[in-house]
Order: C-alpha cells, then structure tokens, then sequence
C-alpha cells in the first residue's frame, strides 16, 4: 500500500498527504534556503521523525513493562552542513517527567532510543546526540 502522496504547491512548498488518514504536512524551504520558513522544512522532518520515533517505539516497550512515561517531551536540534549542503547531526535531548524511574528502566527506554527504525535507517554519517534528562 502507498504511504503518501505529495504536491508541489510552488513558492518551494509541498503539501504531502497520509494516504490512510488523510492528514497533511506541508513543507517550506527554510529561510536559509530561499524559503520563507513558514512551516517545517523536509530536513527538519527528517530530523523531527528521529524524535517521534524514539518516542513511539519507547512508548511501546513502556507500556509492555508498566513504565509511565506520559508527558516525556524531546527538543530537536538540527545541525546542517554547507558542501554538500545536508544534515551532518540530530541533537535529541528528552525530559521526563519525575516518576523516580530505575536504572533498569532507563536502560531499556536509551536502548530503545538508540534502535529505533529512523535511528537505524540514518547514514552512520549523520551524527545522533541523545541526552536522556530524568
């Protein structure tokens, strides 16, 4: 099954389109290359998706070990390189809430982190920094 249909709008936007659901993403190019900055740009997709991908697949094994981590939030910082122009690191620093998690517990959410899908789709080259803030 497709996943997406995407439509250049001009002015260097797209309108992409979750064929399941039907919910929308548009992108701008960022101000830094010639766009407006009006809405995220398909590299601060790229690096946002390494977020909410940790969090999914973290979420999942909380729930399979009874661990609460309702209200973790993550702050994404996307470092680009110039020749040839990409992302050269992700910078993921979490906040959990106060829930006294164990040592065992916050293990197996880093390791999660770590090997998630979009972690592990990513080229060796493009750095992840992961700070884990409990």
């Amino acid at each position: 099954m497709k996943t997406s249909k995407i439509i250049y709008t001009g002015n260097l936007s797209t309108e992409a389109v979750h064929l399941q659901s039907g919910s929308n993403i548009t992108t701008d190019a960022p101000l830094d290359n010639n766009g407006k900055g009006q809405a995220f740009s398909p590299t601060d997709l790229l690096a946002t998706s390494l977020g909410c991908c940790m969090l999914t697949v973290m979420g999942i094994v909380a729930q399979r070990h009874s661990i609460n981590m309702d209200g973790t939030q993550i702050e994404i910082t996307k470092v680009m390189e110039s020749n040839p122009r990409r992302v050269s690191e992700i910078i993921v620093e979490f906040s959990f809430p106060k829930n006294n998690y164990s040592e065992k517990d916050k293990q197996l959410l880093e390791h999660t982190a770590h090997t998630c899908p979009v972690a592990k789709s990513l080229s060796s080259e493009l750095k992840q920094t992961v700070i884990f803030n409990y």
